[in-house]
């Protein structure tokens, strides 16, 4: 009897070893991203996808969260797109700021763990209202010239996802050259009228967090219901990027699921 003890024990304790190992050993990923239509001139446009950073939970993630920062910093892309969840707790807003304060041409929305609206006992409400040097989107739509092309950033606000009166593609320029949507959850890809958005970038799942493997397919232990979990989806509403993000909820642990800073590269193409 004992010896299976001792072994379920060992088991636990190296997967518990491994879990925190992997929460801090961060992937950094350049992937192309086919758009139709997209203009000549914005070929090649460089854009840092981060996400969940959950500063203030105590886990390995706050290291992936530094080096995706100083690793976005030295790329110097055009644009860094952040969507959400940027804390857990309150008293790791000045760790926050400090950090952003190092991204080049930023913008960000909230996610719901910023208001505390989820079912993680350790997460406090932080109620940001501004990111400094960041531009935060609070329902809300900005233009910037890239390239001397027009792109629009638009931004939902997580209250008004969960509330749903969220109306993005009513927010959206006919008129821009590119239109990107940010919004923590990745389902808002399918609210949207087709066409509405070239891009869509969400975060949200963490890619699964706690994942197990088997065959081709994965059990997302965190997330059993959602549609899509990780990396590029091409709906009617735009193209989908879902990032799996930095940090760590509920446990301070990934398993199968490794924090991720991604590099979109912009390229013209698909259907």
């Amino acid at each position: 009897m004992k010896k299976p003890l001792a072994t379920l024990a060992g088991l636990g304790l190296g997967a518990a070893l491994w879990g925190h190992f992997e929460a801090g050993w961060i992937r950094f990923r350049t992937l192309e991203v086919p758009l139709p239509g997209l203009p000549a001139e914005l070929q090649g446009l460089r854009i840092a996808h981060l996400s969940d950073f959950h500063l203030g939970f105590p886990s390995r993630g706050e290291r992936a969260v530094h080096r995706a920062v100083r690793w976005v910093a030295a790329r110097e892309p055009d644009l860094v797109l952040i969507t959400g969840d940027l804390l857990s707790r309150p008293g790791a807003e000045p760790r926050l700021r400090m950090l952003l304060d190092l991204l080049p041409n930023s913008f960000a929305v909230l996610g719901n763990h910023d208001f505390a609206i989820s079912r993680d006992p350790f997460s406090k409400p932080s109620a940001l209202a501004d990111l400094g040097s960041t531009t935060l989107l609070v329902d809300e739509a900005r233009i910037v010239e890239l390239r001397g092309r027009r792109v629009q950033i638009v931004g939902v606000d997580p209250r008004s996802y969960r509330r749903g009166t969220a109306r993005p593609a009513e927010l959206a320029d006919e008129g821009a050259d590119l239109r990107i949507l940010l919004c923590h959850f990745p389902n808002m890809i399918d609210k949207l009228p087709p066409g509405a958005f070239d891009l869509v970038l969400a975060g949200h799942l963490h890619a699964g967090q706690i994942v197990l493997p088997y065959g081709r397919s994965k059990l997302r232990l965190a997330h059993l219901r959602w549609t899509y979990a990780e990396g590029l989806y091409h709906r009617p509403g735009g193209v989908l990027h879902v990032s799996p993000g930095l940090g760590t909820t509920l446990v301070p642990f990934r398993f199968f699921a490794r924090p991720e800073a991604t590099e979109l590269v912009l390229q013209p193409g698909g259907a």
